[in-house]
């Protein structure tokens, strides 16, 4: 790998992906900055990690667009440059589109779209003018495809990949990579803390969730990815055929989606 020294900003880095990420980085030798709300998970992440003492706690509520470029510049100031940002901050949705209150939809909006466009832009002056960067964005299979239960977490990764590969040719030519890495299934509590129609968390593992990568592993192939600065990669198991059947076969695919079991 070629991470030691390099300086990485992780959101969403309290639990899942982002905790597996930043144990991942730091074991590479980087200083790494974790974002989150809650700084006590932060804080037992930075303990966890290998070399804690490279570690800065930067707690941010992605979706609090007015507080991310004071945190954006307490990282740069820190640090003195920034050569990693992964936005991984994000919350899923399990409630049908008749049944999703107006406010969930710009909840999840906010924090996976909106929250990540702002920390991007908070942190894209400091890496044009270094003329290096990269730029990774966590979406998901739900990026490429939609299925029941998921309509604005669906349109939220969905948008994801417009903005930023508008953003990969915009930048192309100034050193700036853009990576965006679409998991399948990850062992982490993102059911369990997807909002239902009202907005209270579902509370529920799905068996797809708890069969799927462990996190270690996914954040393996993840820096194996972003080292070899792909502008793409798919990370998972069989579910990530429905992305491949969606480009050849969209209506075997939209056959199927409808008839199974997808919760």
């Amino acid at each position: 790998m070629k991470f030691k020294e390099k300086v990485v900003w992780i959101t969403g880095a309290s639990s899942g992906i982002g905790e597996a990420l930043a144990y991942a980085f730091s074991q590479e030798g980087a200083f790494v900055a974790i974002s989150a709300r809650n700084q006590e998970a932060l804080e037992k992440v930075r303990n966890a990690c290998a070399y804690p003492d490279k570690v800065m706690i930067a707690p941010l509520d992605v979706a609090d667009f007015d507080l991310v470029p004071d945190v954006a510049a307490k990282i740069i100031e820190r640090f003195g440059y920034l050569n990693i940002l992964v936005n991984n901050a994000g919350i899923s949705q399990r409630s049908l589109i008749r049944d999703t209150d107006f406010s969930v939809d710009q909840k999840v909006m906010n924090v996976n779209f909106m929250g990540t466009v702002a920390v991007t832009k908070a942190v894209l002056p400091t890496m044009l003018h270094q003329r290096f960067g990269q730029i990774v964005v966590i979406s998901s299979v739900m990026g490429k495809i939609g299925t029941p239960l998921r309509s604005a977490y669906a349109a939220s990764k969905h948008a994801l990949h417009g903005f930023f590969e508008c953003l990969r040719a915009e930048v192309a030519d100034e050193g700036i990579n853009v990576c965006i890495i679409c998991p399948g299934y990850v062992n982490t509590n993102v059911t369990i803390n997807a909002l239902t129609g009202d907005g209270s968390p579902n509370r529920v593992k799905a068996p797809s969730t708890a069969n799927g990568l462990s996190p270690a592993q996914f954040a393996h192939k993840a820096l194996k990815a972003i080292a070899a600065e792909k502008g793409e990669a798919l990370i998972g198991g069989k579910e990530l055929l429905t992305i491949y059947m969606q480009r050849f076969f969209p209506r075997l695919l939209r056959w199927i989606i409808r008839r199974v079991n997808v919760t």
